[in-house]
Parts: C-alpha cells; structure tokens; sequence
C-alpha cells in the first residue's frame, strides 16, 4: 500500500516519491481534469512515480479528453464496467481517485460481487439504519448514509490535516473511528461484520486516494463473512476523515434474507432526501 503524504504540493526535501502502479481518477469532468493535472506535476517535482493515469468517464468528449496529457489515458465507459474488470485484475500499487458527487461505486461493485458469488442467496443493499450521530447526516433514497462531522462548508481541496483550517483548532474526529462504534450498536440487532472502510487519504498536491487493494481486501472479507453465517450484515464506508458515504450489505439465505429488523426512516424523509453536498467531500472535494 502506497504510503500516505500530508503535504500540500511543495516538492523538494529527501522524502522518496510515493510508488503507484495505474491510478484509476473517477470522471473525466473538472474534478477529474484537476486530479490529473496535479498528479502530473507531483510527477514531473518527484513526489509520486506511477505507470499509467486511467481518466473514467463514459463521454467521449468529456473535459478531460479536451486538453490530455501524454500521461493520461481516457477510458470512454461506464463507471461500473470499468471497475468491474479493472479491479478483478488490480495489483499492488493500484490506486483509485474518488470524484465529488459519485456514486457510492465501491459498494455497488462489492454488491455486484456478492450477488454473483451466492446467486441462490438473499443479496440486496439494505437501508443503513443505525445514525452516525455526526452534524450532517442524511438518509438517501438508496438506503445510503451520507455522513459528515462537519456542518460547515469545507475549503474546495481541503486535504484534511490535523489543525482543521475552518475551525482553526486540532481535528478531532475521524470517520472510521465512527463506522466502529456504527457497527457496535448494528451488532445488537442481528449478526453483523465489518466494517469495511475505504479510507480516501491526501497522498500529493491536494490529490487524496485509496489503495485498489483495499476493495480487494473488502470483497474477500464479505466472502468470509457471508460464508460463515447464514444471515450477516456488513456496513460499508468509502470515507476520508471528515466526510463519507455508508452502505449496507445484507445477506440472507436461499429462503430468507438476512435480518431486516432495521428501519428504513420515514417515507418523508427518505423522499426529502437531496443528493447530499458530503459525497463530494469523500476526500477530493
């Protein structure tokens, strides 16, 4: 796993560049374009080697594709596709690249994934029904929590240090730290695993990732846990330290689903519910 960075992007000193093999960057709009930028230019000062930048956007004439640097390549198709043979043959070294307002994908291919595995089973996206307990936390209509612990409106880039900079005072929160004690109270309803938590981590100049391993490691967990028990439950986050999005993985048997004892929210909320502003703040905001 390639090892985290806390600089902001001036380059210099001894430190060795951090070690990539592809890094796949989520859209090729102008979130996308920025993270391929900065990723060249952490290139060209030494602060990261990489093999190939893989830009993912289903439009062929996206942002991205406009003003392409050698480095990049543009993959033309659907998110899901993609990962769905990218990461069925990742390799150390690989790396992904989160994009403000993304679905939750992670979940969806760890989804994908467990449905394929037991084809017989009881395999749905469950509505999450325990609350972070942060200020922003908000129930989409997917059954996803989108979470934050801040209720402040975040710096565009903000790499999440441990002074936060719009509080001016040491941050004292962290968001896997809340997916444990999420799954705690989830344990006394039912049998539960996890949680997974793909941890997005500023590595160089404002760019913040998480390792394609990590996913790998996530899906082989579900296997473990869906193998063991007849009925299992298994919160997944795709989280930085501030910010993130939660899903819930419920797996039943051939006759029964796993244990639905939880409530989805009220049909107001859930119908109220926005496309809430934390996605975008996964750690690429």
């Amino acid at each position: 796993m390639a090892a985290e960075s806390s600089a902001e992007g001036a380059g210099g000193g001894e430190e060795a560049p951090l070690a990539f093999r592809d890094i796949a960057i989520v859209g090729g709009g102008c979130y996308g374009s920025f993270y391929a930028g900065q990723l060249v230019r952490a290139r060209e000062r030494g602060r990261v080697t990489y093999r190939r930048l893989l830009i993912v956007d289903h439009n062929p004439g996206c942002q991205a594709a406009a003003g392409l640097h050698p480095d990049g390549t543009l993959v033309v198709q659907e998110w899901s596709d993609f990962f769905d043979a990218w990461l069925g043959s990742a390799a150390a070294g690989d790396a992904i690249v989160p994009s403000p307002l993304m679905p939750h994908l992670m979940f969806d291919w760890l989804l994908r994934r467990a449905r394929a595995r037991w084809p017989e089973r009881h395999v749905t996206a469950a509505p999450v029904p325990v609350e972070a307990r942060t200020p922003y936390d908000m129930p989409a209509p997917d059954g996803v929590r989108y979470v934050s612990h801040a209720d402040w409106l975040c710096p565009t880039h903000c790499i999440e240090p441990a002074r936060c900079p719009v509080i001016r005072a040491p941050r004292t929160w962290e968001m896997s730290d809340t997916l444990e004690e999420m799954t705690r109270r989830l344990e006394r309803t039912g049998p539960v695993a996890g949680p997974v938590a793909l941890r997005c981590r500023h590595r160089a100049f404002g760019v913040g990732m998480f390792d394609a391993d990590e996913v790998v490691a996530a899906d082989a967990l579900i296997a473990e846990a869906g193998a063991a028990r007849n009925g299992v439950r298994v919160l997944v986050g795709t989280v930085s330290s501030c910010h993130g999005a939660v899903g819930m993985l419920s797996i039943g048997t051939a006759d029964l689903p796993a244990p639905s004892i939880f409530s989805a929210g009220s049909a107001a909320e859930r119908a109220a519910a926005p496309t809430p502003r934390t996605l975008g703040k996964i750690g690429n905001g």
